[in-house]
């Protein structure tokens, strides 16, 4: 238990500089006998003096001299706190933020947003767990992290879910898969895609989620060849020719590019999901924390943007 106040140092200060507690008390704005009791509590959770009674004046003594510099250095550290504070919410402490995000969100979506919220505001650190989204919500939940980034819907209890940035599923091949051939005749049929070699994520991410979601209603089974913990690593499998794959067109759109992989045409319908902003319900949003909301709204016209063109 603390038993000294800033008050109680404040005052000490005062009395120290001014020699009186008549002189003290008009520059803490308290009366005189408010004053000396203030003092004298200070001396009591000591348990020693601080003052020499000179007449009227008070005049520090050994310990009192000891203890000024360190009251001093006390109440200037408040005082830029509060100044770091007023107004602007902690605009310029040093603040660290956790995020936890979804392997895609963080290894795809969040550097983009990390780099918006580093030029608009140097002072905020931020410390990004990579997890798969049941992972995420259970960190945010469990108030591990100050807020997550997920792919898809969050089925977690006490949990506030915001749609963030629309991402594109696409089915992707290797260029000589013997599907990509037959789709220059006509889009790949259902009946050839239930007999695909399909390479999913694991239970719990994301991506399984959301391809099961969209792929389910229509094939009525997803059957997988193989089970991959990394959406990059089945991008990687699928270009080798391995089989094919459900994945965000963020994740491909580069391996799209330079031609390792092609999307698949299908009689399929195009199929969006939502990256999601997860916050635990009732959370107090700080200034730090609406500065990174900030960058990724901000995040999320750019890309929007960048579609449309």
């Amino acid at each position: 238990m603390l038993h000294l106040t800033l008050r109680q140092l404040e005052i000490f200060c005062a009395v120290a500089q001014s020699g009186s507690t008549v002189a003290a008390a008009e520059v803490v704005g308290l009366s005189q006998s408010a004053t000396s009791a203030a003092l004298q509590q200070l001396e009591a959770a000591l348990n020693t003096q601080v003052f020499e009674r000179v007449g009227r004046n008070l005049v520090l003594n050994d310990t009192g001299r000891a203890l000024l510099p360190q009251a001093l250095s006390v109440l200037e550290q408040v005082r830029g706190m509060e100044q770091a504070f007023a107004g602007t919410g902690g605009g310029g402490l040093p603040v660290r933020l956790c995020v936890a995000a979804s392997t895609t969100v963080g290894s795809y979506v969040l550097p983009p947003v990390l780099a918006l919220l580093a030029r608009s505001h140097p002072h905020i650190s931020v410390d990004v767990r990579i997890a798969n989204t049941r992972e995420v919500e259970h960190a945010v939940q469990a108030l591990e992290v100050d807020v997550g980034l997920i792919e898809g819907s969050s089925h977690g209890v006490g949990l506030a879910v915001h749609p963030w940035i629309a991402d594109e599923l696409v089915v992707v091949a290797a260029p000589g898969d013997a599907l990509v051939q037959a789709a220059q005749t006509k889009p790949v049929g259902v009946a050839m895609l239930r007999q695909a070699r399909w390479l999913l994520r694991e239970e719990g991410s994301g991506t399984r989620e959301m391809v099961e979601y969209a792929l389910l209603p229509r094939l009525h089974q997803l059957p997988a060849t193989a089970v991959l913990g990394s959406s990059e690593a089945i991008a990687r499998c699928v270009a080798q020719g391995l089989g094919i794959s459900c994945l965000p067109r963020v994740l491909v759109q580069s391996m799209l590019n330079d031609g390792s992989l092609v999307v698949l045409p299908t009689s399929l319908p195009r199929m969006e999901r939502h990256f999601c902003i997860v916050q635990r319900a009732g959370k107090h949003v700080s200034a730090a924390l609406q500065a990174f909301l900030d960058a990724c709204a901000a995040q999320a016209v750019r890309q929007a943007g960048a579609v449309e063109v």
